[in-house]
């Protein structure tokens, strides 16, 4: 099978089942496993497709924003996992701001018993904060519906009213060259301002992130470190190394 055909048929088979595995390319294409890589990693730089743990999938659509039940039933130990690692970094007498999202808020249930001050914009957060004992306090401004964050001119003139020593922020896509980006561009500016109000920030994303670019920047690479997990590959890890600083966490 000639390279143009193999991958052909490799985004065909993308475009039936959303994502593939390597071993399915395989058997698929009588290929060896080096070569079903190269032709994923050449797809890639072609943006025809992305890299995940173990195979490939489609890139999002830049405009395309999953519900908050949708999110919540991904990754959820994958999620957990980088919301405990990013709790740890949490120190007595930290201001922090959480931003919303479902990898941001499994981050809450790790902060029982910490004296610190948290700000949101998430209504899907503020419960489980208020039961971990946690001096919450929440923006202003307009309730999306999709996400449940709080956004728009009154979100941004309440955060702009704070300084914090950590900020933990969620992303739809983490991309070399597109940096941070999230399909809202009102969203974009509640997180692109809760990392300048920081002194340390962080981007809390899951493995299926990366390569992925929405329509509205946050920020550069550079200026937020990255928690991820071992589900993404070691080459990625590499990577993105080279644009910022890439905490791995290992899921149990």
């Amino acid at each position: 099978m000639l390279t143009f055909e193999r991958q052909e048929l490799i985004l065909s088979l993308l475009k039936e089942n959303q994502i593939v595995k390597i071993q399915q390319l395989v058997e698929e294409t009588q290929a060896s496993e080096s070569t079903i890589r190269r032709d994923l990693t050449e797809l890639e730089s072609q943006k025809r497709l992305k890299r995940v743990h173990g195979g490939a999938s489609l890139i999002t659509k830049k405009l395309e924003e999953p519900s908050l039940l949708e999110k919540q039933s991904k990754y959820s130990a994958e999620k957990s996992t980088i919301g405990k690692y990013a709790a740890s970094l949490v120190k007595e007498g930290d201001s922090v701001f959480i931003d919303a999202g479902t990898t941001t808020k499994t981050m809450a249930e790790y902060l029982h018993g910490k004296e610190i001050v948290v700000v949101t914009n998430g209504l899907n957060i503020i419960t489980d904060l208020l039961d971990n004992g946690i001096k919450t306090y929440l923006l202003g401004g307009y309730v999306k519906a999709g996400t449940h964050a709080l956004i728009g001119r009154g979100a941004v003139e309440s955060l702009n009213s704070y300084q914090f020593d950590k900020a933990f922020i969620g992303a739809n896509g983490a991309d070399t060259e597109s940096g941070f980006t999230t399909p809202d561009p009102e969203e974009a500016l509640i997180k692109s301002t809760a990392i300048d109000k920081a002194n340390n920030a962080y981007v809390l994303a899951d493995h299926s992130k990366f390569g992925d670019v929405s329509f509205s920047k946050i920020k550069n690479l550079n200026e937020a470190e990255i928690i991820t997990s071992e589900k993404l590959d070691k080459e990625l890890q590499d990577k993105y190394r080279k644009y910022t600083e890439l905490k791995v966490v290992h899921i149990n």
